[in-house]
C-alpha cells in the first residue's frame, strides 16, 4: 500500500479544463470513493494518476515520490475502466499462451510453471472457478467480468488500485454482493483504492472517505456522515440533498 497526493493538478482538453489546481491526500491503505456529477473531472484524475493522460501542472506524489515523468507500468499502480477493458479474443486462463490473466506476466517473461504456480491460487482467491478459465469474455457475466478484471490487475502485485465505475454494468442482484467483494479484496491485498462513481450508496457503502469533486477541484473530502452533516460548502450540501439519502439508511 501507498499513500497518494496530488498538488495543484491541472489538465486541459484544448479550452475545456478538466481538472484544475486540485488537491488530495489519500492514506496508505485508505479506501477513498471519488464523487460528483458528470465533467467534473473524476475519471481524468484517475487517468493522471495512473499516467494515462499527460498533466498540464501539478504533481503527483506516491509514497512521496513523485512520479510525473514515471512511465505507465512503472508507478506500482493499476487501473480497472468501467467496461472492464478485457481482451475479447483471449481466454480468461490459459498457462500454454497468453490470456487475460497471463498476458501481464508472459510479458515479464515468467515461466510457464511459474504462471501457473502464482496465478491458480489468485484466482480462486477472487472467485474464478477453474471451469471458466477456457471462456472468453463474451461467455461470462457481468460479475465474472469484474473478478477476471480485479484478477488480471492484481497479477503485477500493484500498491495502488484506481477503478472507475466498476459496478456500472453489474445488474442490480448482484451489486451488492460485488461491493462487498471489492471491499474484501481491497482489505486483504492491503490496497490503497480511489474508486470513482456517480451512485453514492455505492460510495457510502465502501469508502472511508468520500472526494467530492466540482469543476474539476475537490470540494470537501471527509467521512459519509461529515459530509451529509457538516458540508463544507453549499456545491456539497446540495450534492447529497439531491441524491436524497441520509447516511443511517445508506449505511449497510
Amino acid at each position: 500500500m501507498a499513500s497518494v497526493s496530488l498538488r495543484r493538478l491541472t489538465k486541459k482538453f484544448g479550452s475545456v479544463i478538466a481538472v484544475d489546481n486540485a488537491n488530495l491526500d489519500v492514506n496508505a491503505g485508505e479506501f477513498l470513493v471519488i464523487v460528483g456529477e458528470s465533467g467534473c473531472g473524476k475519471t481524468t484524475t484517475l487517468r493522471l494518476i495512473a499516467g494515462l493522460e499527460d498533466l498540464d501542472s501539478g504533481t503527483i506524489f506516491i509514497d512521496g515520490v513523485p512520479v510525473n515523468d514515471v512511465p505507465v507500468g512503472q508507478r506500482g499502480v493499476q487501473m480497472i475502466f468501467q467496461n472492464f477493458a478485457l481482451w475479447p479474443h483471449m481466454k480468461v486462463f490459459d498457462d500454454q499462451r497468453y490470456s487475460n490473466l497471463t498476458l501481464p506476466l508472459r510479458v515479464r517473461k515468467w515461466s510457464k510453471d511459474k504462471i501457473t504456480e502464482y496465478l491458480r491460487p489468485l484466482a480462486w482467491k477472487i472467485g474464478i472457478d477453474e471451469s471458466f478459465f477456457k471462456r472468453k469474455p463474451t461467455e461470462l457475466s457481468g460479475g465474472q467480468q469484474q473478478r477476471v478484471a480485479l484478477g488480471r490487475a492484481m497479477v503485477t502485485s500493484p500498491r495502488v488500485m484506481l477503478m472507475d465505475e466498476p459496478l456500472s454494468n453489474i445488474d442490480p442482484p448482484n451489486r451488492l454482493k460485488m461491493r462487498q467483494e471489492i471491499l474484501t479484496f481491497h482489505k486483504e491485498n492491503r490496497l490503497t483504492t480511489l474508486y470513482v462513481t456517480h451512485n453514492l450508496a455505492d460510495g457510502i457503502a465502501l469508502a472511508d472517505r468520500i472526494g467530492v469533486m466540482h469543476n474539476g477541484r475537490f470540494e470537501q473530502v471527509d467521512t459519509a456522515e461529515n459530509l451529509l452533516r457538516h458540508p463544507a460548502t453549499e456545491y456539497v450540501a446540495d450534492f447529497f440533498k439531491a441524491e436524497q439519502f441520509s447516511f443511517r439508511a445508506a449505511t449497510p
